[in-house]
C-alpha cells in the first residue's frame, strides 16, 4: 500500500480514493486519520479480492443502478454496497484481520439514504 496525496483529483465532498495498491488523499493531514485510511484499506481489500478489473465494473453497473433508484447521485453514492461495507467498518482498527471474503454482499439489501 502507498498513499499518495493529490489535491487536484478530488471533487469538493470526497477526501480518498483507493486503486490497487495506492490510496489517494486530498491534503497531507489525512495520512494521520486512521479512519478515513481504513476505509481506504476496505477498498483495497474489496479490489484485491475482485480482481480489481471486476471491482470497478461492479462499482460503476451499482452506482448507475442507484443512481436510477434514488434519483441522487450523491444518495446512490452512500447506496453502493462497497461503501456500506467502507463507512459501517471504517472505525473498527481490526476490522479487516477478521473480515470474511466477499463481505460487501450483506450490504447489498440495506439501504442507506445521507
Amino acid at each position: 500500500m502507498f498513499v499518495i496525496v493529490v489535491s487536484w483529483l478530488f471533487a469538493k465532498n470526497f477526501r480518498g480514493l483507493a486503486i490497487y495498491p495506492f490510496i489517494f488523499l486530498r491534503e497531507k493531514a489525512l495520512k494521520e486519520n486512521q479512519k478515513i485510511i481504513n476505509h481506504e484499506k476496505i477498498h483495497l481489500r474489496q479490489q484485491i479480492e475482485m480482481l480489481w478489473i471486476f471491482f470497478f465494473l461492479w462499482y460503476g453497473i451499482e452506482f448507475f443502478v442507484r443512481w436510477i433508484q434514488f434519483k441522487d447521485p450523491l444518495t446512490a453514492y452512500f447506496n453502493i454496497s462497497f461503501e456500506k461495507e467502507a463507512y459501517a467498518n471504517e472505525i473498527l482498527p481490526d476490522y479487516l484481520k477478521k473480515r470474511k471474503i466477499w463481505a460487501f454482499t450483506k450490504y447489498l439489501k440495506s439501504e442507506i439514504k445521507p
